[in-house]
């Protein structure tokens, strides 16, 4: 089912309008009915009954995203949301790793405690707890010096800062959080690769497959780095959007409002 972008969003948002100043481009844009004058939407093209919302040169009318731009800012934002909740989730590690490393003795005499009193048990059931991965990595982690744990601290910090700030720019739709994102994201492919040969779970791969089309989406869709006419080819089709200049570029006579 194909998705109108248009009035999905003026659903949610409300409409937008605008008066030009030039006659032969305002007329085709208003009407008159019974219930009042009526003015067309910039985003979905219905007629909108009541004053304009601005007015003045075409010109100076508002770059109102529509069509295949809404579609795009949608997916932005999407990755946006996951960019942030993955950001806040390592800060949230980042916490973790450093408040283990001021209480790293402490955790560790509590662990080998519990270690101690779960040995029969799980020896009862046929499992040795001194052979077990998990034990095994935690402990040794419990080996890892207190700078090192600073350390993992810190650069988990500055990766969740990357990711936040990617976060916001790709809210508003920022060219150079697109740029941000795209280098970033393909910058830690090689790693997220090779953890998938050490470990493979739906998770990561998950993970692999939404960065790499991400990165595949943002080049593409957005022009970067040259790709499809770059900056200049983006900008172009970005403006070629706004029904003003659709209508103005057209000629076409306007449909009749259906209003009772």
């Amino acid at each position: 089912m194909k998705i109108d972008w248009d009035r999905r969003t003026c659903a949610g948002r409300g409409h937008v309008t605008y008066a030009p100043d030039e006659p032969a481009l305002r007329v085709r844009l208003t009407a008159e009915t019974a219930l009042g004058e009526v003015w067309r939407c910039l985003r979905c093209g219905d007629f909108v009954l009541g004053e304009p919302h601005g007015a003045g040169p075409a010109a100076d009318a508002p770059l109102v995203p529509r069509g295949k731009v809404l579609r795009d800012l949608f997916v932005l934002r999407f990755l946006a949301v996951e960019r942030a909740v993955r950001g806040v989730f390592i800060v949230l590690v980042a916490a973790a790793v450093w408040k283990f490393s001021n209480s790293r003795d402490a955790v560790h005499r509590l662990f080998d405690e519990y270690l101690d009193v779960f040995r029969p048990v799980f020896r009862h059931f046929h499992y040795d707890l001194d052979h077990s991965p998990v034990v095994g990595t935690l402990q040794k982690t419990f080996g890892y010096r207190h700078s090192t744990l600073l350390l993992v601290a810190g650069l988990l910090l500055a990766y969740a800062l990357i990711e936040l700030v990617e976060a916001g720019g790709l809210w508003y739709a920022k060219r150079w959080a697109e740029y941000l994102t795209v280098v970033a994201t393909a910058a830690f492919l090689p790693l997220e690769i090779y953890e998938l040969t050490e470990h493979v779970s739906w998770l990561k791969i998950g993970t692999l497959v939404l960065n790499v089309l991400a990165v595949l989406y943002i080049l593409l869709t957005k022009r970067l780095f040259g790709l499809r006419g770059g900056h200049r080819a983006f900008e172009a089709e970005r403006r070629s959007a706004s029904l003003l200049e659709v209508e103005e570029s057209a000629g076409l006579p306007v449909r009749e409002p259906l209003l009772p």
